[in-house]
């Protein structure tokens, strides 16, 4: 991918598997790295074992889930690395009680709370501090992490996952319009069942089913959501803004 080397990306939910693959990927590419993430021993083991690789990579501990501590973390980013050229709005929760998703009647209004501020809220937080150097600059990158979920049922997840996932393709749509001007780019992801370490909480015969019913009949990988993401941020995809892909293997295919 052309385009990225020297450019500094900030990446939320840097720590868990898709989050990790993304930054490998824009290190291999020679990007600079922000690294955000709510689990510190994770984040900083990160941003050693990339240093030891050679890529310049910092970090910065936050509960993404309210504006005060992004907006710390964003301080103490850009201060060890200037403005945001690239921010991929990643982290992501799907609570479950005893495995399974619970329904509407079951679930405490304090989970879906939880889940809207750190799915959603946490993204309009980063873009509305990240936009700013971006647009005077008149370059920037945003990349949302939704999910197959968001654009068709899947009785996997609940509803207030769905629901951020939904909102994240209204939000992608709407910041292309308004950022178009200032060539930023906004785009989105739409993962399907990836083999991530969360996955091994999950029964093996939930995960065989979903590949049966997948296209590729497998699990994609957090290397091929990366790759995906390092393409939109890339200037192969300079005139690409507003869409969303779907990076499933063919489930959930609408």
């Amino acid at each position: 991918m052309s385009g990225l080397a020297g450019k500094t990306v900030l990446l939320t939910g840097a720590a868990g598997g898709i989050g990790e693959a993304i930054a490998r990927g824009f290190a291999r590419e020679g990007a600079r790295l922000a690294l955000v993430d709510f689990d510190a021993a994770r984040g900083l083991a990160l941003r050693d074992a990339l240093r030891a690789e050679g890529a310049e990579a910092h970090f910065a501990q936050a509960d993404v889930s309210t504006y005060a501590a992004c907006e710390q973390a964003h301080g103490e980013l850009t201060a060890a690395l200037g403005g945001i050229d690239i921010l991929v709005n990643n982290v992501g929760i799907s609570p479950k009680t005893q495995g399974r998703a619970l329904r509407v009647w079951e679930m405490p209004p304090a989970e879906w709370d939880q889940v809207v501020a750190v799915n959603l809220n946490s993204a309009f937080y980063m873009a509305r501090l990240c936009s700013p150097h971006m647009v005077a600059q008149r370059f920037g990158r945003v990349v949302n992490m939704s999910s197959v979920a968001g654009k068709a049922y899947c009785d996997i997840v609940a509803a207030h996952y769905a629901a951020t996932k939904s909102a994240l393709l209204g939000l992608t749509r709407h910041w292309a319009a308004e950022l178009g001007e200032f060539d930023v780019t906004v785009n989105g992801l739409a993962p399907g069942r990836i083999s991530t370490p969360l996955l091994k909480s999950v029964p093996q015969e939930i995960n065989d089913a979903v590949a049966r019913v997948t296209a590729l009949r497998r699990l994609g990988t957090p290397e091929e959501v990366a790759d995906a993401c390092l393409f939109f941020a890339s200037d192969e995809a300079r005139f690409v803004t507003g869409q969303v892909l779907d990076v499933a293997g063919g489930w959930l295919m609408t």
